[in-house]
């Protein structure tokens, strides 16, 4: 592993819990807001905390929840929503909160619970605040004004101008309770069983890379400055001078912020928006007029309303383009100079993987109709993440890969590399999976230990019981543990290369010989012969981030040809050719 690569055990795991924290922001994040869905955000900080809480259970290092919600607030950068700088804060309060609970009182049902409550109850606060920040105290005038006016209409009369949303806090909380209640549930559960994984969208993936691989705006400690003067000086106008001053440099700012990020007034386009817009400035005009005692005018109160939406434009988009200014790679290598120099690593390793977190959530339609076994599989994952963290700490470079369709010989190809091996005096281990006809009729496979040259039964293609099945072969489950038995590294500790046929589509859904694979790589140095189908080639390449491996292909390859290139390529010293 590169020295400069190198990342403590707690910052992996929160590289792993954060993006599988953001993985549900982003998707179902967006997916949410689309839909306009009521209290979405209660949603989202409920499953945050139900992941936080759950794996817990398992990861007890300390610090671990803090760090992943800083590594999720810094991915939230690649949300599809142009405002992600409120979101951003949220996440990493509601993790600092869960965190100092836990400090205090233990990762225990006491703990977690006070901590999903505070967390919860962050969410709750943090939206009143975005009231006051976009609309002015004048927000809490038209609440009240409000108030007066359900108490009429309703003929009652609530004890105090606050019980609304004391009731809605309330409502908060109990979220919070049921959070912390499904958290610990899952965490005593999820990781004691292994949830089938599910099939990996290539086309997902590499969409979603693109867009990461979309060029930003050049960033500028400047234009971070002029952004935070600028909302600073229009929120003065709108307090010490009329309506022509604080317009006029509000527009001004606004257009400067849509010339300068392409994206800035993307927020003022949505539906949402407006619909604000039209309800408070009706609502002030009418409410202020009713139920003010200074002697406001219908006009005084729809000037009152457009000056507060005015005002909330102006922050909206601020904020959006503060975020994207944070993101200057010159803040980013301030915390590389600080007690954080390991957050930018842990951040580009949960970048790297998070479009394969993505890529295997589970079904939209699963999170809604069966919420709590969808959260279970996605936490019951997180040792799998964990491993894929480590490959992508570990970057393998010596790996051959034998590829071609199907009926290329690739098995036939791989067989003839070992006998050359054997032949050399090289110890091999790994498996070679051969198929088994019947009158010309393909109907399973066998397995063979390379190593001690022990063979059974495969797969076949009738079910016998208690069998995967993948295709139209069912695997027997005492010979995937026969060959994982042949992969594992204590098996391998002599072996100078190391062979596994084949890996393919159930292994790039963590299935078959994953695991083998990723022990082998993490742990080992050893030289690795894969099979893989051509159609998964440079899916198996990225999964495993390996790097240029030497790829060969199958059908009418010379056997000697391609073992002298496999020598020279491994690096295995050879005294005498090898017999083929």
């Amino acid at each position: 592993m590169n020295p400069e690569r190198k990342l403590s055990v707690t910052w992996l795991k929160a590289a792993v819990l954060g993006c599988l924290w953001a993985s549900s922001e982003i998707v179902l994040g967006s997916f949410l807001h689309n839909l306009r869905v009521p209290f979405s955000s209660i949603f989202l900080t409920s499953i945050g905390i139900i992941l936080l809480i759950s794996v817990s259970f398992q990861w007890k290092d300390k610090g671990l929840i803090w760090r992943s919600g800083l590594i999720c607030a810094l991915m939230k950068s690649v949300s599809p929503s142009a405002v992600i700088f409120g979101p951003m804060i949220a996440i990493l309060s509601e993790a600092l909160l869960l965190e100092f609970s836990v400090r205090i009182a233990g990762k225990n049902v006491v703990g977690f619970m006070l901590g999903s409550l505070l967390a919860m109850s962050w969410n709750f606060f943090q939206k009143i605040a975005n009231y006051l920040i976009f609309y002015g105290f004048n927000i809490v005038d038209l609440y009240a004004s409000l108030v007066k006016f359900a108490e009429k209409q309703l003929h009652t009369n609530f004890s105090t101008v606050w019980m609304p949303v004391l009731i809605l806090w309330v409502f908060y909380l109990i979220f919070g309770v049921l959070s912390a209640v499904v958290g610990i549930y899952i965490g005593k559960t999820a990781m004691a069983q292994s949830v089938p994984m599910i099939s990996a969208d290539k086309k997902r993936m590499d969409e979603l890379k693109q867009k990461r691989k979309t060029p930003e705006v050049y960033h500028s400690l400047w234009w971070l400055a002029f952004n935070f003067l600028g909302m600073i000086s229009v929120l003065l106008l709108m307090n010490f001078t009329g309506i022509a001053w604080w317009f006029s440099a509000g527009l001004v700012i606004i257009v400067i912020w849509a010339f300068r990020y392409k994206t800035a007034l993307k927020p003022l386009l949505k539906p949402k928006f407006w619909i604000f817009f039209v309800v408070i400035t009706m609502l002030s005009s009418y409410l202020f007029a009713k139920f003010q005692s200074d002697g406001l005018t219908l006009a005084d109160g729809l000037l009152i309303g457009i000056q507060m939406n005015f005002r909330a434009a102006v922050m909206i988009v601020g904020f959006s383009v503060v975020g994207k200014e944070l993101s200057n790679p010159i803040i980013r290598n301030f915390f590389i100079r600080t007690s954080f120099r390991q957050v930018p690593l842990a951040l580009e390793i949960a970048f790297e993987t998070l479009p394969f977190v993505i890529a295997n959530l589970p079904p939209l339609k699963d999170v809604f109709s069966k919420p709590v076994g969808a959260i279970k599989q996605i936490v019951s994952q997180s040792e799998y993440w964990l491993e894929r963290v480590a490959l992508t700490m570990k970057k393998k470079r010596n790996v051959i890969i034998i590829t071609g369709e199907i009926g290329s010989g690739k098995t036939t190809l791989l067989s003839a590399i070992w006998s050359g091996l054997a032949g050399a005096g090289i110890q091999t281990g790994g498996i070679i999976a051969t198929a088994v006809y019947e009158q010309d009729t393909k109907t399973g496979y066998t397995i063979t230990n390379i190593a001690n040259g022990k063979t059974m039964h495969l797969s076949h293609i009738r079910d016998t019981g208690g069998m995967a099945r993948v295709g139209r072969y069912f695997f027997f489950p005492e010979a995937i543990d026969f060959g994982r038995d042949a992969l594992s590294v204590e098996r391998n500790r002599n072996s100078q290369i190391v062979l596994i046929d084949e890996i393919g589509a159930w292994e790039l859904q963590g299935q078959g010989w994953a695991t083998s694979l990723n022990e082998l790589i993490i742990n080992c140095d050893i030289p690795l012969i894969i099979t893989v189908r051509k159609s998964f080639l440079d899916m198996v390449i990225e999964n495993w981030m390996l790097q240029n491996p030497l790829v060969i292909e199958a059908e009418g390859a010379v056997v000697i040809d391609v073992l002298s290139k496999i020598l020279k390529f491994s690096g295995i010293p050879v005294n005498f050719e090898p017999n083929i």
